[in-house]
């Protein structure tokens, strides 16, 4: 209780001080930055702290987990092999266990290049929480090793929006966050629209994606404005028609499972 002698202006006083507390407080935790480059045709910087966070919707109970791969899809992983991926420094090396493989250190790509295709993906994160941010899950479908879809833990876990679950990574945050808690399993059903180019190598079309994740629509036909980074904005210099997937590893130990492709082909000509 505050003495009657110090008077109302104490008590405003000490509330302000209060209130000033409370707002360096928030700021202090919250995830993001301000000093990197703006976004082109927005007004957010790479990674903004400020930008508006995704609602979250709660994903149905099941949606394309374990789904059976098409008659004319690539099986990447089955759960038994590594056989279709390599690693940056040879053979892939991530774990294989119960029909999954977990992330143990380095990048894997597929052996196999793709153009336009649909991409069915499962993916779980630790069951145990041990960081927050971008420390708990952080892993990444990097298409042709340019533009990443984020995977991240982002169950409760506030972090800079174009950095969580399902972003384009840097560039994008996902509609809403879908995501399902620590060690469930998650899917993403991805379709990629390759970026094209002239005979001289100018950029004729951008890349476009539509990500479908754990059965609800969080990119629908969204453009890629080029290569995706950390605290910058990419370009689509030295980007093709074609190119691998990759399972992107930062230091923490996500599954994956069920993975298969197809490519998208061409409809009739008239």
């Amino acid at each position: 209780m505050i003495p009657k002698k110090f008077g109302p202006k104490l008590v405003l006083t000490i509330a302000t001080v209060a209130s000033v507390a409370t707002l360096f407080a928030a700021d202090e935790h919250k995830e993001g930055y301000k000093d990197t480059p703006l976004i082109p045709g927005t007004q957010w910087h790479v990674h903004d702290s400020d930008r508006p966070v995704p609602r979250v919707v709660t994903p149905g109970a099941k949606f394309s987990q374990m789904a059976d791969a098409p008659s004319d899809a690539v099986i990447l992983f089955d759960g038994k092999d590594l056989s279709k991926w390599s690693g940056r420094k040879g053979e892939a090396d991530w774990t294989i266990e119960d029909g999954y493989m977990e992330g143990v250190g380095g990048n894997i790509r597929t052996k196999e290049e793709f153009g336009n295709f649909q991409l069915h993906i499962e993916w779980a994160t630790p069951a145990k929480v041990e960081s927050k941010s971008q420390g708990r899950g952080n892993n990444g479908v990097l298409i042709f090793g340019h533009y990443e879809i984020q995977v991240l833990d982002s169950y409760n876990n506030p972090t800079y929006p174009d950095g969580q679950a399902g972003a384009i990574y840097g560039q994008k945050p996902p509609l809403v966050n879908a995501s399902r808690g620590p060690g469930e399993w998650q899917t993403y059903d991805i379709t990629f629209e390759a970026p094209q180019f002239d005979d001289g190598g100018k950029l004729t079309k951008k890349a476009f994606v539509t990500v479908i994740h754990n059965g609800v629509v969080i990119h629908n036909h969204q453009e890629i404005i080029g290569a995706t980074a950390h605290k910058a904005v990419g370009t689509y210099e030295g980007a093709k028609s074609k190119g691998p997937i990759e399972l992107y590893y930062h230091n923490n130990a996500v599954r994956f499972r069920n993975i298969w492709i197809r490519n998208l082909g061409e409809y009739d000509k008239p």
